[in-house]
Formats: structure tokens, C-alpha cells, sequence
């Protein structure tokens, strides 16, 4: 449910943008279109440019369109990206998962492209055929972090061991997300989704949250061992640490997305 507030927003939105010939679709993403906006969130949403409107902009690389007169409720603003058509195919077909988490309940707010809402649909789809492949990749990383915990402790290298504990906690969540078949949506969302998942380790947010906030290898172990009891990942250590040279080191070599938004 949209409250009054935002839904008067796009109203204005719409009427702002809907009879312009340079934007023939508006789309609404965001927390208000998850639904779990605050009362003062501000409104996102992308304008599909024509193809002679974006190319005028990627010339000058604006793609950015912020508006704070139509809200009519304290703090609230809109804020906008400029995308074409081609953005949402290639989201569709090989977008990274924050990609498509962005597009979770979007829904068109106007449109003059035949078929849009179905590619809109067909954005926000977890990727079946690359589970298993996450699956190993986020195991790995969390199991060498571990390991750098450890160094980080016996060195008492304050960096390491911050290194050591963003990447426990980020491919700790994303390996259970993937278990779930869930989009992994950026940071800011990123506990949200953990918490609302079916299956998850036994204390799996207490100990995520405890290894934040008390870096030690001791809270390190004890993550990851919630990981090990939870399932058996079927990764032998030698292959953890092939993977992790794929991922960590050499992985300027393929095309696809960095390992933390695959």
C-alpha cells in the first residue's frame, strides 16, 4: 500500500513527464514500491528516454534528475535516473543481483512501450543456473576471511581484521541468501532480506551482528561454524582456496559482475 503522500508525488511525476516526447515510460522502484517506505522516504523512479534522448545524455553523462517541489510532505524529495530501453533488456538478461533487486515490485507508472511491464517482470529474477556456482564462491570467501581473521589477530593488524569481518559478514549473508534463492540487494538491504528468509543458521544474525560490532577470531570461528553445522557445502579446502584465487585474484580475467554483486 502506497501512502497518500508518495502516491500524490507520482501523481505529479506522471503529469510532469507522461505528454514528453523524450520519456515514454516512467517506472517506480524504491521502498515505496517494496512498501516499506517511512513516512518522509523519498520517491525513486526511472525515466525511459528515447534513444536521441539518452545518447544526447550519455555525452554528457546526465542520467541524474532530482525534484523536491513535487512532494508536499516534510524532508521528501524525488530522485530519478535516466536510463533507455536497452537498460532493461540488458538487466533482464545479465543483470547483477542488486540489478535486479532494484526492480523488486517496480511497477510502470506510464508507458508508451508495448510489452514494457512484462520486461519489467522479468528483471527481478533470481538466476537458478548460477546457484550452485554462488553457492561454492560465497562459501570460499567466507572460509579464507575466517583465516584472515586469524592472521589479522596474531599480527594485530586493525585492517586486516576489518577486511576479514566485512567480507565474513557480506558473503555469509549472500551464501545464505543464495541458499534461499533470493537477490542479494545491496548493503542497505541487505540484513532486511536475512531476516525474512525461510531457512537460515541457528543464531546466524546474533553472531553476524556480534563479529561487527567485537571483531575477534573467536567471534570469527564462531560464525563460520554456525555456517559448517547449518549444511554441508560439499567445497573441500583446496577447492576453497582455487575459488577464492578465481574470485579474489584473478577475476579481472572474465566479464561478469564483481564477486560482491554476481
Amino acid at each position: 500500500m502506497i501512502a497518500p503522500q508518495h502516491q500524490r508525488a507520482i501523481d505529479r511525476l506522471i503529469d510532469l513527464f507522461k505528454d514528453d516526447p523524450r520519456f515514454p515510460a516512467m517506472i517506480v522502484g524504491g521502498s515505496v514500491a517494496k512498501g516499506r517506505a517511512l513516512p518522509n522516504s523519498d520517491v525513486d523512479f526511472l525515466l525511459i528516454a528515447s534513444d536521441e534522448e539518452y545518447a544526447q545524455r550519455a555525452a554528457r553523462n546526465d542520467f541524474w534528475y532530482v525534484n523536491t517541489e513535487v512532494c508536499d510532505y516534510p524532508d521528501g524529495y524525488t530522485e530519478g535516473k535516466v536510463v533507455d530501453l536497452q537498460f532493461l533488456r540488458d538487466a533482464a538478461d545479465h543483470g547483477s543481483e542488486p540489478a535486479r533487486a532494484a526492480f523488486f515490485k517496480a511497477f510502470v507508472a506510464y508507458s508508451r512501450i508495448p510489452d514494457l511491464d512484462a520486461l519489467v517482470q522479468r528483471i527481478p529474477v533470481y538466476q537458478d543456473q548460477d546457484q550452485a556456482e554462488k553457492l561454492i564462491s560465497f562459501y570460499s570467501q567466507v572460509i579464507v576471511a575466517n583465516w584472515l581473521a586469524r592472521e589479522a589477530e596474531k599480527r594485530k593488524d586493525v585492517y586486516l581484521m576489518t577486511q576479514a569481518v566485512a567480507a565474513m559478514t557480506l558473503y555469509g549473508g549472500r551464501l545464505i541468501l543464495a541458499f534461499n534463492r533470493t537477490l542479494y540487494p545491496y548493503h542497505k538491504w541487505l540484513m532486511y532480506e536475512l531476516r525474512h528468509v525461510e531457512k537460515r543458521p541457528e543464531n546466524f544474525i546474533e553472531l553476524m551482528e556480534q563479529l561487527s560490532v567485537q571483531p575477534s577470531k573467536e567471534h570469527a570461528q564462531a560464525f563460520c561454524d554456525c555456517i559448517n553445522a547449518f549444511h554441508n557445502w560439499g567445497v573441500p579446502y583446496d577447492q576453497v582456496i582455487v575459488r577464492f584465487v578465481q574470485d579474489a585474484e584473478w577475476n579481472w580475467r572474465d566479464g561478469r559482475a564483481p564477486l560482491q554483486d554476481w
